[in-house]
């Protein structure tokens, strides 16, 4: 459950980080170590996290990463709580990657291990990243194959309801266009079976004979599930020193989900010890066609789903990062040492999913109740030295 909740704690790192991919695939990065910290607040949630994790090359041409990251739920969003459950989650992950490089190829492979009470992940990733056209065209292709046991935890004893599979396959490109500008797109497509559904939320259904109007069951999910993206980003490089990016993705499912997400950033450095960035996020998504706030009866389709990751829904982030570099100029065995903290505010609002927590009978008939919408905060640290 906590990989789940914990995907919106990590979302603003996650969109740095593809945002900021170069067209130089065919060098390894740099020997590195990272401790890094985030704590999430909203929704009546809070998901501290808390990783290290250390990037070695033995040669030009091989490199390994290894990546330790603990996140921890406590709470639970107002979907779990309609159905009076609660949650206190442990996620421990594992995570080790192996970079190879021969002539303008990079040849990319990784394995993750996530267990929580409740879930357990294994996930390998392939990838390769072919540089041409005089290193100003870079080409990248990947296959992440994903196997979960997925159940559902009482407080003391684990069940096991399924498993799901997903496979994915990724390509991109990525131009430089002119000396001072990059360019690139992505494109995804992810399948999915089996056990797909959350075994902590419910559906709700009119039911005359509850005094609160309606009465809860169980959710059923489709079997299968197939999804793809397309991402085109830009970063023009200022005069200045300073740098502006933009981008926007677009994603469709079987689900008939459509969601746009549109990304505006700069950059600007002061100095030689400090680097400052902001960036504002726009993201819209429909709901799931069997998706609903509140059902007619019990039973009423073949695949039912209050779940508020499938309603129609916005969001606006707002993020501001601030990096200082207190080595400057290395000390005995690292290079430079830099630490960087970052904020984020986003604001959600929901088009079809209501609050029933605090509202209801008299005032709020069922199907009336206002529509839920919430802020949360995140903090994240990163304390990075390179050797």
């Amino acid at each position: 459950m906590a990989q789940e909740e914990g995907k919106l704690a990590r979302l603003s790192a996650l969109a740095a980080l593809l945002l900021a991919r170069t067209a130089a695939a065919a060098v390894l990065p740099e020997d590195r170590a990272d401790i890094f910290y985030s704590d999430y607040n909203g929704g009546g949630m809070n998901i501290t996290g808390k990783s290290v994790s250390v990037r070695k090359k033995f040669s030009e041409q091989l490199g390994v990463e290894a990546d330790y990251f603990i996140d921890t739920v406590t709470g639970a969003s107002i979907d779990v709580l309609s159905s009076a459950s609660t949650i206190h989650d442990q996620r421990r992950q594992k995570s080790l990657t192996l970079n190879y490089i021969r002539d303008k190829t990079e040849y990319t492979a990784s394995y993750t291990n996530s267990v929580e009470d409740d879930y357990i992940s294994n996930t390998t990733h392939f990838g390769l990243s072919q540089d041409m056209f005089g290193d100003l065209t870079t080409v990248t292709l990947g296959f992440t194959n994903t196997r979960d046991p997925v159940g559902e935890h009482n407080g003391a004893v684990t069940t096991w309801l399924g498993h799901a599979y997903s496979l994915s396959y990724e390509a991109g490109l990525t131009q430089i266009l002119t000396r001072n500008l990059i360019a690139g797109v992505d494109f995804e497509v992810v399948t999915d079976q089996g056990y797909l559904a959350n075994p902590y939320r419910s559906i709700r259904y009119l039911d005359p004979s509850s005094a609160k109007g309606y009465s809860l069951g169980a959710q059923v999910y489709p079997g299968t599930h197939t999804s793809d993206a397309i991402a085109a980003r830009a970063k023009y490089y200022l005069p200045y020193r300073a740098a502006v990016s933009v981008s926007y993705r677009y994603y469709g499912d079987t689900w008939a989900i459509r969601a746009n997400t549109a990304e505006l950033g700069y950059t600007q450095p002061v100095g030689r010890r400090w680097v400052f960035e902001g960036r504002v996020r726009y993201y819209q998504q429909s709901a799931a066609s069997f998706y609903s706030d509140l059902f007619p009866f019990a039973g009423s389709q073949n695949f039912m789903a209050r779940d508020q990751t499938l309603a129609a829904s916005k969001n606006l982030m707002l993020d501001a990062k601030a990096t200082y570099a207190f080595l400057p100029d290395g000390w005995k065995i690292f290079k430079r040492g830099t630490v960087t903290l970052e904020y984020s505010r986003i604001s959600f609002k929901y088009g079809n999913f209501r609050n029933i927590k605090n509202y209801g009978l008299p005032a709020y008939p069922a199907g009336t109740e206002p529509l839920y919408h919430f802020n949360a905060n995140v903090f994240q640290v990163y304390l990075s030295m390179f050797f």
